[in-house]
């Protein structure tokens, strides 16, 4: 799910033009890039912590190092202040907190790494579900002094409903409480306490000092009774390949690929992304919403044909029979179709200052489709404290969590979230202003 407004343009670019590259199925599909982010209260040291992985992997430029040398000095800091490596907006250095979700690259020798530094105050919460979206793992800092707050139980529940397959929680600044080994037991009984209640079959407990360097990319001696790996040994050799989706087919049309030229004279393809599952050349396929049948001729990357397709790889689909075949439809399997309905309940994160309105009609963007929606009805709203259920609500204020009715102008295509999260989850948008005003997750047909 990707809680960015999509626009098409007007130009359709042509796939069958490699532009002097070389494609594979590789450049595509990529089992060894981790999307991760990071997220906790302020001052837990999320940046800090990012900092400290980029600069003890090596992963610095010597300007962006020269830069963040010489803004610590003009600050007055003793020492090079790694989170100046990721805070980026002036208002962030000057407040010394994340606003924005910064994104950052990195690579060691195992895999190829995509941070998504989340803020950590409340009023951000609508951001982190931004770079929560398309992550695979996430880490979740707990400041060792502080421990389990109200913010670690809002980024945990975030975490749980948007499904992220594997959590790690950082028991930072242990060196402020002499690595204690009680303290950080303490901590880690109470979030497993809490995190009981959700649905997160991964769970791994790491103590660390973002600041000092323990346990970041290195062991520490300073934590002798703890036995496991490092923070980035286990994100290099956490097990991801098993994440998606591999057994439902979908494939959201995006555009009609018709190049217009002398050399795919009679091409007619149809570009999009895989959202689940896997295709395959000469597979018996349907197209929704016609419910014509047809097999597959080709797929093509990059002018490049291949046998498979598999998410997330955008490609380009030729079928052996013409179907009248637009944006927005969903190419799939005869005997494995996904949900349609107009009637849809979701879990949603309102993200706008003006609150939700029950009736009020909004736009949705789902795959690649949009409709004409109105909330037709809220069931309650979720007291992330607590995890208590307010039945009695009749509105969504920013960052708030709710369960909501849809009616949709036109059936959608999804599965549930809980088993796809591409084809299970939309935006909501605010049709004067044109600004996404929530996320949702679908739970499945309203009953």
């Amino acid at each position: 799910m990707s809680t960015e407004t999509a626009t098409q343009s007007d130009r359709v670019p042509d796939p069958m033009a490699n532009q002097g590259m070389e494609f594979s199925s590789d450049a595509y599909l990529d089992m060894d890039l981790l999307r991760f982010l990071t997220c906790g209260s302020v001052d837990d040291g999320k940046s800090t912590l990012i900092g400290r992985l980029l600069y003890d992997s090596k992963s610095i430029f010597e300007d962006q190092l020269e830069a963040a040398e010489q803004a610590s000095i003009s600050r007055g800091d003793e020492r090079m202040n790694l989170a100046l490596l990721t805070d980026g907006l002036r208002a962030e250095r000057e407040q010394g907190i994340t606003i924005d979700v910064a994104y950052r690259y990195f690579a060691t020798p195992k895999r190829k790494f995509i941070i998504a530094d989340c803020p950590g105050h409340v009023q951000y919460t609508r951001n982190m579900v931004t770079g929560a979206s398309t992550a695979n793992l996430a880490l979740i800092l707990i400041d060792a002094r502080h421990g389990v707050i109200e913010q670690t139980r809002r980024h945990a529940f975030i975490c749980s409903l948007l499904r992220i397959p594997h959590l790690v929680v950082c028991v930072n600044k242990m060196d402020l409480v002499d690595y204690s080994q009680e303290v950080y037991d303490k901590i880690r009984a109470d979030f497993e306490a809490f995190a009981s209640r959700f649905e997160i079959t991964d769970i791994t407990f790491v103590p660390l000092s973002a600041l000092a360097g323990d346990n970041v990319v290195n062991r520490s001696e300073n934590m002798p009774w703890y036995n496991g790996a490092s923070l980035l040994h286990h994100l290099e050799t956490v097990h991801i390949s098993g994440d998606r989706d591999m057994i439902d087919p979908r494939f959201p049309v995006q555009w009609v690929v018709r190049p217009q030229s002398d050399e795919h004279h009679d091409y007619r393809g149809y570009g999009g992304q895989v959202a689940s599952g896997v295709f395959q050349r000469g597979d018996e396929v349907v197209a929704l919403p016609s419910g014509m049948e047809s097999k597959i001729r080709s797929i093509d990357i990059g002018g490049v044909t291949q046998q498979t397709a598999y998410p997330p790889q955008s490609v380009s689909i030729q079928l052996e029979d013409d179907i009248d075949i637009s944006r927005g439809d969903m190419i799939c399997r005869p005997n494995n179709k996904p949900r349609v309905g107009q009637d849809i309940d979701a879990m949603v994160v309102w993200m706008a200052e003006q609150p939700m309105v029950v009736g009020k009609k909004y736009t949705i963007r789902h795959t690649s489709n949009e409709a004409r929606c109105m909330i037709k009805a809220m069931h309650y709203r979720m007291d992330i404290e607590t995890l208590h259920r307010d039945e009695g609500a009749q509105e969504l204020k920013l960052n708030e969590i709710g369960r909501l009715s849809f009616r949709m102008t036109k059936p959608l295509f999804y599965d549930p979230y809980r088993r796809c999260r591409a084809t299970g989850s939309f935006i909501i948008v605010d049709e004067q202003t044109n600004n996404t005003v929530g996320a949702a997750m679908i739970i499945g047909e309203t009953a």
